[in-house]
């Protein structure tokens, strides 16, 4: 954990209110050896590093969680999961949320909802993205609405036409890319490089899901699982 507070990965300054802070992840950080970690011994061979240890995840999630109750306040929300790979993340902001709940007197009310959005073929980012299922999104009318996910630009989009009372987005990562007008959501984990990534539920070809830290994959994991 001393290695994210280096000048490898440092944390970003604040902007006013807690929204859109996150631990930045330098483009030059060299990550963990796999040596330090236990992972699944099929993907022996099928990655570079490890980029976040699960541990450094899971206390990150925990710090969003209190954000969110102190932005949200008494009001009751409806989650929406973004799967797949974002339903790792969802599940345990979710309970990190509902146990900030249970003691304090800020209860906050919430129901959570699964829509599932395909944007990747192999390493490569798709043109068009797949929304599948939750087309009912009436139900999100007058709710505040927190989103969950990797990909979610034609997602709100589907979402806004319903007029929720306001709709915030909390993903595990944001990636650097050289678009200028790259999506930024309202709480994030950690500010990566453009690197593909995969672990903690965040998959190639739908490999990778069992790991449990986020790894870089190397060319013999991604030649081994193209499809």
């Amino acid at each position: 954990m001393a290695g994210l507070n280096s000048k490898s990965c440092s944390a970003e300054a604040a902007p006013p209110g807690r929204s859109g802070r996150g631990v930045v992840i330098s483009d030059d950080w060299p990550g963990y050896s796999l040596d330090l970690f236990t992972y699944p011994q099929h993907y022996y061979g099928d990655l570079d590093y490890v980029l976040i240890p699960n541990g450094i995840i899971v206390d990150r999630i925990e710090r969003l969680a209190k954000d969110i109750m102190q932005d949200i306040g008494y009001n009751d929300i409806v989650v929406l999961c973004v799967l797949k790979g974002g339903y790792k993340f969802c599940a345990d902001l979710v309970e990190h949320i509902k146990n900030l709940s249970r003691n304090s007197e800020r209860f906050i009310s919430m129901k959570v909802d699964f829509v599932r959005v395909k944007s990747y073929c192999n390493d490569q980012s798709m043109q068009d993205t797949q929304i599948i299922g939750g087309e009912d999104f009436s139900q999100l009318t007058g709710k505040d609405i927190i989103g969950t996910g990797r990909t979610m630009r034609a997602l709100l989009n589907n979402i806004e036409k319903y007029k929720p009372k306001m709709v915030k987005v909390a993903s595990l990562l944001l990636k650097r890319t050289s678009q200028p007008d790259g999506y930024r959501p309202d709480y994030y984990g950690f500010e990566i490089p453009n690197l593909f990534v995969v672990g903690y539920a965040l998959d190639y070809n739908e490999h990778f899901r069992d790991l449990n830290h986020i790894c870089v994959i190397n060319n013999h994991g991604k030649a081994k699982y193209r499809v």
